[in-house]
């Protein structure tokens, strides 16, 4: 099935990587006929993923409290998502996303149960910084005249391809089956994974919002292919998760610092550097440590063809806790570790990454020479996923968070997974004797979140039409 790609909005099928300058603006509905106006305005232009964007892009993603804003009926909203429509912050969100302690809902600067409602969000990218402020100044200047009020506006930073801890991010990323780009089949995934109305990796269409025809009389939605006789209000758009994570990178090389130092309490750089590429599974290079495990090698720094199972079975290269291990198994999934089976169950499983850092980076040299700490800094996590329980979730709960994955006993991820104290171990698989780690801090804090709604560029021209 073809894909539609001047009704998919962009950033599904590219990250804007030329656009090195963004920002993501919060906004709350105050005025819900104003902002369907806005939404329907020719000057409001949302970019598809038909072509390349030039200088700006800009993509609009809605919460489930927006969508009621905006007079989506109730029997409608039912139809999306439970984990959509309940939000981030609710109480079953928060047990199996971990967002408990330092996490909670209550400490976040948004999204959260003690802030103001977020209804909508405005993914706005430029070529350079200058054209970002005027894109944002052009887009801002009518946000109160159009019924919407600024909660917050989130700023990113260019860090090129690596992340604040150092590493090179963004390497494992799952490719949609339709678009150009090729890669290997197990790295390629069905469209129905990331975008609704086309088939997933089980052969099915994902569970999406309908409407009866008699609702869409204009005929603004294509209908569902699934033959119900409906409108499809969720073709072609998808579920966004958006998660701003704080990075401590100085407690993360302080950490790092005082495990790996000499017997005569001297540092030891180098074994921080492996300390941390165990934690993390790949070099900062990005090499990965099946590939590579004795030292970095840039000549890897793509390298993505390999499995765990078939190359490092016992986690004697790569931790099988590792970071990299956990949020993709590849092939050491069950019922049959090894095998295109076992693949074929992580690709049910698999993300469609679009984050961007924030902050000014510092780096462990910088720390050496004393440089002081200039404030926050972290990563603007987004994703893309048409199955917000099967996916996200579950990579969040079952991989990531979960102390006992696969066979481990008190190892949460050692970047990411929630910390219960002096019980949380880091285990490195060695023989004769394994090295275990405990009593990890917190590296990762979450400052706020929001499940949002990616709409087709039909379904926004079909919102407009509401509560009229």
């Amino acid at each position: 099935m073809a894909l539609e790609l001047e009704d998919i909005q962009g950033i599904v099928a590219r990250g804007y990587a030329m656009l090195r300058a963004a920002c993501f603006v919060l906004l709350r509905i105050r005025e819900a006929s104003a902002v369907r106006s806005w939404l329907a305005s020719p000057s409001l232009a949302v970019t598809s993923a038909e072509s390349r964007p030039g200088d700006r892009a800009l993509n609009l993603a809605l919460s489930s409290n927006g969508l009621r804003a905006l007079g989506l009926p109730a029997q409608v909203l039912e139809r999306f998502a439970r984990e959509f429509v309940e939000g981030m912050a609710d109480a079953n969100r928060r047990r199996i996303l971990g967002d408990a302690n330092e996490n909670a809902p209550e400490r976040w600067k948004w999204g959260g149960s003690v802030t103001p409602t977020v209804d909508l969000v405005l993914l706005v990218y430029a070529r350079d910084e200058a054209e970002l402020a005027r894109f944002y100044g052009s887009l801002s200047g009518a946000f109160a005249a159009n019924g919407l009020e600024q909660v917050m506006r989130l700023d990113t930073s260019d860090l090129g391809d690596h992340e604040h801890f150092g590493f090179r991010d963004g390497i494992s990323q799952p490719l949609i089956e339709g678009l150009s780009k090729a890669s290997s089949a197990s790295s390629t995934l069905k469209a129905g994974e990331f975008i609704l109305g086309y088939p997933n990796e089980y052969g099915l269409y994902t569970d999406r919002p309908t409407v009866s025809s008699g609702d869409d009389l204009a005929g603004i939605l294509p209908k569902d292919v699934s033959g119900s006789g409906r409108a499809d209000l969720g073709r072609n758009g998808s579920y966004l998760v958006f998660r701003q994570l704080k990075q401590d990178v100085v407690g993360f090389w302080q950490f790092l610092d005082r495990t790996t130092r000499d017997p005569d309490g001297t540092a030891n750089p180098t074994a921080q550097i492996r300390l941390a590429a165990k934690m993390v599974g790949r070099w900062p290079s990005g090499a990965p440590l099946v590939m590579a495990p004795d030292e970095d090698n840039p000549g890897l720094s793509q390298a993505n063809d390999f499995g765990f199972f078939a190359q490092d079975r016992l986690g004697l290269r790569c931790p099988i806790g590792a970071h990299i291990r956990r949020a993709n198994p590849r092939d050491s999934l069950d019922p049959q570790p090894g095998s295109q089976r076992s693949i074929d169950v992580g690709k049910r499983h698999r993300i469609l990454r679009r984050g961007r850092e924030y902050g000014s980076p510092i780096t462990p040299e910088q720390l050496e020479r004393g440089v002081a700490d200039t404030g926050d800094r972290g990563l603007h996590f987004i994703c893309l996923n048409a199955n917000l329980s099967r996916q996200f979730e579950f990579i969040h709960h079952t991989w990531v968070n979960n102390p006992k994955f696969a066979g481990l006993y008190d190892d949460p991820d050692p970047l990411i997974g929630p910390r219960r104290g002096p019980r949380d171990v880091f285990t490195i698989q060695a023989q004769p004797v394994r090295t275990r780690l405990r009593g990890l801090p917190c590296f990762i804090t979450v400052q706020g979140g929001a499940y949002f709604f990616l709409p087709g560029i039909r379904a926004i021209r079909y919102l407009t039409t509401q509560g009229t």
